[in-house]
């Protein structure tokens, strides 16, 4: 008997544990449920890394930024977590976010200068690079090309400019078959905000200048579509997924909202629906439309940065499955192939193209809130464009510190 051989054997049987690489856990944090992106996406990585296990936490979307305040305080953040885009701003801001440029340089995989300007902007900040996005949205303007037809409009020919939707919603409207000509939001939430902001960019403002011609403009137009029945006012109260939901009903014939909804219109909507861009206030006015999404970011003080990082890479690489496995617009140009809803994926491409993003502000929710307060208190009948958007500036003017 060799028995220098058996002792080899008995040796290599009697190493400790510890001598194996051990498995790395990384803790992440979404506003998934189960079954939707992040669980498919650690699911993948963990299969295909076996050395790094990835354990997934849901928390609600109004609560994630309380939620990860509380857990960074306490040293109980994720390693990784999902932020909507305009909150990247502020967690970067106080330092709790890691800079991920450094890295970003090194590697093979991200490339930071294909990524959309919208999406680009909403991680960037100071300099850094604090997140890479997962995929984005945005809105465009959904009709109903049957009532199009009916109405003896051409279905081939949506409204391009403000004047010409408020035309075509006057049109469509049906007071006495319940049919308003258009459904929005304009409810005192973000969703409010995030459906205002390309309206006054096109017109020449932006989160930081609200008081210009353009926004009273378009809050003129708003305002238009409630006080004429143009649009229900629930739309003072009412979100984009219940604005939508009178679309999909025959209640609104035209409706403004973002590719989220085309797998239930798909369903819910009997009838041939279509997509166009957002309107713009005169012909050759510049374009806007807003951006939505978030990012995928790793906390500062996670003990494995470079395990988190691989994860962030991976799911990176996946953004050409995000439009047909999961309802997202890639934030960076990718081929789909065979693309659901071929119609609807062309035009919100190209809106992806000038949609942007909400900020950068570390505070952003206080500056969204006074936009929120112009919005409603010109709609309400409290306050003229004018005196709530000069009202607005002034209140953002001191968060800015100007």
């Amino acid at each position: 008997m060799n028995i220098a051989k058996v002792m080899g054997v008995l040796t290599l049987v009697a190493l400790p544990a510890n001598a194996w690489a051990e498995v790395v856990e990384l803790n992440l944090w979404t506003v998934d449920r189960p079954g939707e992106y992040h669980y498919k996406m650690a699911e993948e990585f963990s299969a295909k890394n076996p050395d790094i296990k990835v354990n997934v936490r849901s928390v609600q979307f109004p609560d994630m930024v309380n939620e990860l305040a509380k857990a960074m305080a306490t040293g109980e953040a994720p390693d990784v977590t999902y932020i909507d885009n305009p909150d990247v701003a502020l967690f970067a801001s106080r330092k709790l976010l890691l800079d991920l440029k450094p890295m970003v340089d090194k590697s093979k995989v991200i490339k930071l200068d294909q990524i959309y300007p919208g999406p680009f902007a909403s991680v960037s900040f100071d300099g850094g690079i604090y997140g890479i996005p997962r995929g984005a949205n945005t809105i465009a303007l959904y009709y109903n090309a049957d009532m199009f037809e009916a109405a003896g409009l051409d279905p081939a020919k949506p409204p391009k400019t403000w004047e010409e939707l408020y035309q075509t919603a006057k049109i469509l409207t049906q007071p006495d078959k319940g049919i308003y000509g258009l459904a929005f939001s304009a409810a005192a939430t973000e969703e409010g905000t995030f459906q205002f902001l390309p309206w006054l960019q096109m017109g020449g403002g932006d989160y930081n200048k609200v008081n210009v011609p353009g926004g009273v403009k378009a809050l003129e137009l708003w305002k238009k579509f409630i006080d004429e029945g143009l649009a229900s006012r629930d739309t003072l109260i009412r979100g984009q997924w219940d604005s939508t939901g009178t679309f999909n009903a025959g209640n609104a014939a035209m409706n403004i909202s973002g590719p989220w909804e085309l797998p239930r219109m798909s369903t819910d909507a009997k009838f041939d629906y279509r997509v166009a861009l957002l309107p713009v206030p005169e012909k050759g006015a510049p374009r806007a439309s807003a951006l939505g999404e978030g990012d995928n970011v790793i906390v500062a003080n996670t003990k494995h940065p470079d395990e988190a990082f691989r994860f962030i890479e991976y799911m990176y690489e996946q953004m050409p499955r995000v439009w047909n496995d999961f309802g997202y617009m890639p934030a960076y140009p990718v081929k789909v192939e065979d693309p659901k809803y071929p119609q609807a994926y062309e035009v919100f491409k190209e809106s992806m193209t000038f949609a942007r993003n909400r900020g950068p502000s570390p505070d952003w929710s206080k500056i969204s809130k006074a936009i929120q307060t112009a919005i409603q208190t010109t709609l309400t009948g409290q306050s003229s464009p004018e005196d709530a958007l000069a009202a607005a500036q002034t209140t953002i003017d001191g968060i800015l510190g100007k």
